[in-house]
């Protein structure tokens, strides 16, 4: 089994492709053939040794556990008509960047017809976070929503469930690549929050008024001058750290502003949540009411090369790795 490695914490040049022993199923779970698998930056994040107290892994280890593909095995106790179904899973215990990786039969979810397996990896993570935090902001029509990090795989689709439920949607982003693709999934108001009055240009988008919503998938200075943006009573979602840190957010002024605020709590699922809400996702991609953007996508052996994209803010949308062994015949008819 080829497989790509986390030798120690570091830099992207840490990652290296190697053989391992091909996995065997135990009782209640199938090996998937991997088509592709979604990266995350918060994996870059890890990589270099950030989150130490939220996440125990240790170098050697494989990461990723969003995978898509087809069963090639399962254990005693599965029902073989799994065998040669097209998947999507999340391993749960890492293993993803490979060409074949370790599942419970309890996570593996039927990709339904019409939807591309890079689609169904893309959805994974994105989806069912897109959905929770979605539903947890009880966006009513003609409210006013700020994205932030709206050209990521996540705010794509946060971007998308705004506009369809009536609100006017501003998305926030780096670049005028990543903003034209904010407005073409639905944004009404696309801005560059590297520009020094980009807090200025969000304010006038909303005619003064201030923000109803804001999903801060930014954090650090970013989501603190957002949410001097928002209006009383807003909602405001701080789940985001790429900078490095959430959004430090002062509790007593969120309390006089009547702003209630959520943090990554929200998308720290069981397993069966997680499984239900992914479920969901593909189903409303499938049905054309939802669209996962993948920018790019690297050979399996190239990880190191899309976790120094990732890092560099160079990539829209999800990224993908594609293990060499999938063959074309996986993707739907």
């Amino acid at each position: 089994m080829r497989q790509v490695q986390v030798t120690r914490f570091g830099g992207p040049e840490v990652l290296m492709a190697s053989e391992g022993p091909d996995p065997v199923p135990r009782p209640g779970q199938a090996v998937v053939s991997i088509f592709a698998v979604h990266v995350l930056f918060i994996e870059t994040q890890i990589r270099r040794g950030w989150g130490q107290e939220y996440f125990s892994v240790q170098p050697p280890y494989v990461p990723g556990d969003g995978v898509a593909g087809h069963v090639i095995l399962v254990g005693s106790g599965v029902d073989p008509g799994w065998i040669g179904r097209r998947v999507a899973a999340r391993t749960r215990e890492r293993g993803g960047y490979a060409d074949r990786a370790i599942v419970s039969v309890e996570d593996l979810i039927w990709v339904p017809d019409g939807l591309d397996l890079r689609e169904a990896a893309a959805l994974l993570h994105d989806g069912p976070t897109a959905l929770a935090l979605f539903g947890n902001a009880r966006i009513e029509p003609q409210e006013r929503v700020l994205v932030l990090g709206a050209a990521g795989g996540l705010g794509l689709l946060l971007v998308q469930l705004a506009h369809a439920a009536g609100a006017r949607v501003i998305g926030a982003a780096r670049g005028r690549r990543k903003l034209e693709l904010v407005r073409e999934v639905g944004a009404d108001v696309a801005v560059d929050y590297s520009e020094p009055d980009w807090a200025e240009q969000v304010r006038k988008a909303t005619g003064g008024a201030g923000l109803d919503v804001v999903f801060d998938g930014a954090g650090g200075a970013v989501g603190e001058a957002a949410f001097g943006l928002t209006a009383p009573g807003a909602r405001f979602s701080a789940h985001g750290a790429p900078s490095g840190g959430f959004t430090d957010i002062d509790a007593q002024a969120a309390q006089r502003l009547g702003v209630t605020v959520r943090g990554i709590e929200q998308v720290q699922f069981l397993p069966a949540e997680s499984k239900r809400l992914a479920e969901r996702a593909l189903a409303e991609a499938a049905a054309g009411r939802l669209r996962p953007v993948i920018g790019q996508t690297f050979p399996l052996e190239h990880a190191a090369e899309a976790h120094a994209a990732m890092e560099a803010r160079s990539v829209i949308g999800t990224t993908l790795l594609l293990p060499s062994g999938a063959s074309p015949s996986m993707r739907p008819q």
